[in-house]
């Protein structure tokens, strides 16, 4: 005789019938919009981003189309279109007013902050995303902590300090307060990029023999190129338009910025509008090429990490 087969039997209960498991149905697929509905919103929302961007384009046309016209046609009529354009105001902004000084002060200052500030911030970031312990959270506490002091609080501090070591109305002087003021920024952001970083990639060049300086600079500091081009950007642009610091730090007219020389336009009974403009489109210059020749990496950084 054969070995009877035991048959699968429902719990509590033994009535010789098979125990057959319940259909559990699929879940109800999630409903679509409709295609006409989803239509109107992609084009509301390319409206909008029409619309915002004609708002923000509208000024500078009106800066550019200003810098072309004298001064009496701008009295006559201030949004006029330049029928015969005149360049004669840039001359006179860059050769008369000493624009071109104040174009080379503004140069070295933003660009010399901007290198010290991520040069100590990259260090610093890579040895707080990196050490564990309790002194390197404190450690790290603090330097997020400079992100919370306002720093119009701090110019008295920071007067007192600079005039103690002779550096007010200096370049310098400038310069250590904008890279002091960038660093909790630019560590901030960086020590987030860093913690990304698979550790597979040192122990890789580790086994190769590289040193931790070689192994920093050769593996790990390229690796964040688009967080360091989004903290660049997003450091430079602040510091080149800055006014507060450089009127209240900077006596010597010679050492003015772009910000601080635009005043001199303005005079007690008459403004020279015409110069005014061309200034400003001097000033503004060197931030257009600057997004423009570092979108792709500000991209890049800015959406770093959404698809994890």
């Amino acid at each position: 005789m054969s070995a009877a087969v035991p048959t699968a039997h429902r719990p509590g209960g033994d009535d010789g019938h098979p125990y057959v498991p319940p259909v559990v149905a699929d879940p109800l697929p999630r409903a679509r919009r409709p295609r006409r509905e989803r239509g109107w919103a992609a084009a509301a929302t390319s409206t909008a981003l029409w619309l915002y961007a004609a708002v923000a384009i509208l000024p500078l046309l009106v800066m550019v189309t200003n810098s072309l016209r004298t001064n009496r046609e701008l009295a006559t009529e201030p949004l006029g279109l330049p029928l015969q354009p005149d360049f004669t105001s840039y001359q006179r902004a860059w050769v008369e007013a000493s624009f071109s000084t104040y174009f080379v002060n503004s140069i070295v200052v933003t660009v010399s902050s901007v290198a010290i500030a991520t040069a100590v911030s990259l260090l610093a970031a890579y040895a707080l995303a990196r050490a564990r312990g309790r002194l390197m959270s404190v450690i790290e506490t603090v330097f997020v902590s400079g992100l919370m002091m306002p720093v119009f609080l701090m110019i008295v501090p920071i007067f007192y300090l600079l005039d103690s070591f002779g550096l007010i109305s200096s370049r310098l002087g400038l310069i250590m307060v904008y890279a002091a003021v960038s660093i909790p920024f630019s560590v901030f952001v960086l020590t987030t990029f860093f913690r990304q970083l698979p550790g597979e990639l040192e122990e890789a060049a580790r086994l190769d023999g590289a040193g931790p300086l070689r192994m920093f600079w050769s593996v790990m500091a390229p690796l964040v190129r688009p967080a360091v081009a989004t903290v660049v950007v997003f450091r430079f642009v602040p510091i080149w338009n800055d006014f507060f610091y450089p009127l209240i730090l900077i006596r010597n007219r010679a050492n003015y910025t772009l910000p601080v020389g635009l005043t001199t336009f303005f005079g007690e009974y008459q403004t020279d509008w015409s110069t005014l403009f061309a200034g400003l489109v001097i000033a503004t210059l060197p931030l257009i090429v600057l997004f423009l020749v570092a979108t792709r990496q500000i991209i890049a950084g800015l959406t770093s990490g959404m698809g994890k």
